[in-house]
């Protein structure tokens, strides 16, 4: 498995117009937003260098970003590292007992092709693995 880049940091967020006031602040502009039916969220790409923030609204009340806030609250979902082959890098975690949420990629935000990793494997954190051609 070759990991290229830390590929964005999610943040889970109650409203995606409120929390992207500071990025403008900054002087990071949004690359524009989409929705993600499967996942139920809405999300907002924040470019920073070669890596990007990822504002995550939930779109249903039962969606996973949802849920993520009533637990824990706003903050940092998850963290995607970018790699080559994201068949072969599920089929090298899963022969090392790695516990994955997804064997099979899934298509996430920009067409981009992802695959979760459990927070039970990872420490705590939830890995998302992305694959982009």
């Amino acid at each position: 498995m070759k990991i290229l880049n830390l590929d964005h940091i999610g943040i889970a967020v109650k409203s995606l117009s409120e929390s992207s006031k500071l990025y403008e602040l900054l002087g990071i502009k949004s690359t524009g937003t989409e929705e993600v039916a499967g996942q139920k969220v809405k999300v907002a790409f924040f470019p920073v260098g070669d890596s990007e923030v990822e504002l995550l609204e939930s779109t249903a009340p039962d969606g996973p970003i949802a849920r993520y806030i009533e637990k824990n609250g706003e903050g940092i979902q998850h963290i995607a590292l970018r790699v080559d082959d994201l068949e072969k890098a599920l089929a090298e975690l899963k022969a090392k007992g790695v516990r994955l949420i997804d064997e099979k990629p899934r298509y996430g935000a920009g067409g981009a092709r992802i695959a979760f990793v459990h927070p039970k494997s990872t420490g705590g954190i939830l890995l998302e693995l992305s694959e982009k051609k």
